[in-house]
């Protein structure tokens, strides 16, 4: 699932006319690294949300901005495990 965020999120990035030449699971989302603005990281959020079905609250925009790649890649993948487990306990 790791892998299929981290290509999805680098896709998307991309398609935001981000050069994510060399971008790699160490590479910050804001500032010194692929230096995603507050719209976009709210438009980047948005397009998980949709893709996933996992939610980002208004207030993390700003913990988004610091998270490298791969802490982005692995907060939503347990955010979809955690979806997964509430959705086969509910059943």
């Amino acid at each position: 699932m790791r892998a299929e965020i981290r290509e999805f999120v680098i896709a998307q990035l991309a398609e935001m006319n981000y050069d994510v030449e060399g971008v790699d699971d160490e590479t910050t989302l804001g500032p010194s690294g692929v230096d995603l603005e507050s719209l976009a990281l709210a438009d980047l959020a948005v397009r998980v949300e949709d893709r996933f079905g996992v939610k980002f609250g208004d207030d993390e925009s700003e913990a988004l901005a610091l998270m490298t790649v791969g802490e982005f890649t692995t907060t939503v993948a347990d955010r979809v495990a955690q979806l997964d487990g509430a959705g086969q306990a509910s059943q």
